[in-house]
């Protein structure tokens, strides 16, 4: 299918999804149309009481002001009402164009909310930032501006033209023959600003996304000195935006004056052909003035038109890519009869097999089976799928094959919910969100009471250091964490899962950002924790799992070596060298 018939199918598709979603507001939309035709009403009722005004003049200080005086108040009247249905009529489009982009919105961060990480894994995290928040800015501001003028232009146009009808139809007719100009061009001109505007988009999304990757690295980069190669980076994909942008401007600014030169062809038109008509009596000076006044009326809205055609382009391009994430397949859902877990500590994979990529095989026949209470630590080289068996776990990715129980269960079997509640987490990536010290430890247990919040941070040892802060438990900290160290952030999400001591444990790497005497204490608080509780640890320093139960030695997605410390340094295999080389001098 060539690109220009498949583009013009998606610019269907996409305003037929966008209007499905005005529609939502039957009534401000039905009120905003009965408003704009109010509007064009008084409007087109005007030129009638000026030409009558006119007409009022009978000849050199020959002024009917009887008749005049009627014809003024008229018109005051008419202008106020005009005026009043303008405001309310904008009042109605901007409720459409805000509740729908509130509707956007909301029904993107609905979506990333099920979406699988595969897609926010293969996809910046800018270029989504940029659909939810600049696209919908975009599509909201195409829409604002249909609103305000496509239903009054299109109802001007229709009224003008019975209008003038009523006048002259001689000069009706040389209007509507004239007109099919004004809208070739424009039709011509927006079907080349599709493209343009939707490159725009995409590079606006890039320019976000190394925007974000930038400040969110700043000291990577400033550490290794590549503030020029970033600058020049970022400067070459500003010159792709502002290349794109002055394109799309450039084409979507023509529609304007050509189709302004093509409506004053009209008027000029009007003009020459309307003169005629009054010196040789056939019409008045007056109706001669609502037939000018009516023309210009006639040709502004193709002009008004033209732009918002042209901010239609834009908008729709927004809005596709906005409607790709809302569209986007989401995460297989629980099963219609998924049960609630009730985990008794047992976990099994059986003949698991998984790889991210089909090309690149991971995970292949890995089979496990854990005991209840059982701390199992998985230790190998990086890459060699330690996190990924975690993700499959908990079920962020799903097996391609064989299958993962807990307590003896499919866990594609029970919901999500009571899957990951099962488990708590402390993984090597913190993540902190915006708000106090004391609602980030509460996340996975909002009731609990101060005591055990102080409880579980004395355990983390973060208790020492939260009371260091200007409000203690309640100061505010920014986005991620903001000036906490690395450490410190590390110990408030150890405190974090201590507090709400879930059955089982999953560990990646939980003190990696820890200092060595703080490590040993928090090591005999994960012992303490983790009596009880299956366990799974994923280490690097072997020095900090040798209590574990069970040691399973990873290397390319399978397990070649398993038991405790002791059996496997007798074996002087795999983990021996591991475990060695850790300890040489």
């Amino acid at each position: 299918m060539p690109k220009e018939k498949l583009s013009r199918d998606t610019q269907k598709e996409t305003l037929r999804k966008v209007l499905d979603r005005v529609l939502v507001y039957k009534l401000p939309l039905l009120l905003s149309l009965i408003l704009a035709a109010l509007v064009v009403a008084g409007s087109l009722y005007l030129p009638i009481l000026t030409g009558q005004g006119v007409d009022c003049i009978l000849g050199p200080g020959q002024v009917d002001f009887s008749t005049l005086l009627g014809i003024l108040v008229r018109m005051g009247v008419t202008i106020l009402i005009t005026a009043l249905a303008q405001w309310f009529m904008n009042r109605c489009n901007n409720l459409i164009t805000y509740h729908v982009s509130r509707d956007l919105r909301n029904q993107a961060m609905d979506k990333i909310q099920v979406l699988p990480l595969s897609y926010l894994d293969t996809h910046s995290v800018g270029s989504i930032l940029s659909r939810v928040i600049a696209d919908v800015d975009q599509l909201a501001d195409g829409l604002l501006l249909g609103f305000t003028q496509l239903f009054s232009g299109v109802l001007t146009i229709l009224g003008t033209l019975l209008f003038m009808f009523r006048v002259n139809g001689l000069i009706t007719l040389l209007v509507v023959c004239l007109t099919p100009l004004s809208l070739v061009v424009a039709s011509f001109i927006a079907k080349r600003t599709y493209h343009l505007f939707l490159e725009q988009s995409r590079v606006r999304g890039r320019q976000t996304a190394l925007i974000d990757e930038m400040i969110g690295g700043q000291k990577v980069v400033q550490a290794f000195g590549r503030e020029a190669a970033a600058l020049e980076e970022f400067d070459q994909v500003n010159e792709t935006l502002r290349d794109c942008s002055g394109k799309a401007t450039f084409f979507s600014s023509l529609t304007n004056p050509c189709t302004r030169f093509v409506n004053n062809m009209v008027y000029a038109a009007v003009c020459v052909a309307g003169a005629l008509l009054v010196i040789s009596g056939k019409i008045t000076v007056g109706s001669l003035s609502a037939l000018l006044s009516y023309a210009n009326q006639y040709t502004k809205p193709f002009n008004e038109i033209s732009g918002v055609v042209t901010e239609l382009q834009n908008a729709l391009a927004c809005g596709a890519r906005v409607l790709e994430i809302i569209e986007a397949p989401a995460q297989v859902p629980d099963a219609p009869d998924a049960a609630t877990l009730v985990p008794d500590g047992r976990v099994g994979m059986d003949h698991v097999s998984f790889s991210y990529t089909p090309d690149r095989p991971l995970i292949q026949d890995y089979c496990l089976q854990v005991k209840p209470g059982q701390r199992v630590a998985l230790v190998g080289p990086t890459g060699c799928g330690k996190t990924t068996v975690i993700n499959l776990l908990m079920r962020f990715y799903d097996v391609d094959k064989g299958a993962v129980t807990v307590a003896g269960e499919d866990i594609r079997n029970v919901t999500r919910e009571s899957l990951r509640a099962s488990y708590g987490m402390v993984l090597q990536e913190t993540w902190l969100k915006r708000g106090s010290i004391r609602e980030n430890l509460t996340m996975g247990k909002p009731d609990a009471t101060q005591e055990e919040i102080i409880a579980a941070a004395k355990a983390s040892h973060a208790h020492s250091f939260i009371q260091r802060l200007p409000q203690g438990y309640d100061t505010i900290i920014g986005e991620d964490g903001g000036s906490l160290s690395q450490g410190q952030k590390q110990l408030l999400c150890i405190a974090r899962v201590m507090l709400c001591l879930p059955p089982m444990l999953i560990l990646d790497e939980a003190t990696s950002s820890i200092d060595t005497r703080t490590e040993i204490k928090i090591q005999q608080a994960f012992a303490t924790m983790m009596k009880g509780r299956t366990s799974f640890i994923v280490a690097h320093r072997l020095s900090t799992i040798r209590q574990a139960d069970v040691i399973l030695v990873m290397k390319d997605g399978q397990i070649i070596e398993q038991g405790n410390h002791e059996s496997l340094l007798a074996q002087n295999g795999f983990y021996a060298k591991l475990y060695n080389s850790q300890f040489e001098e």
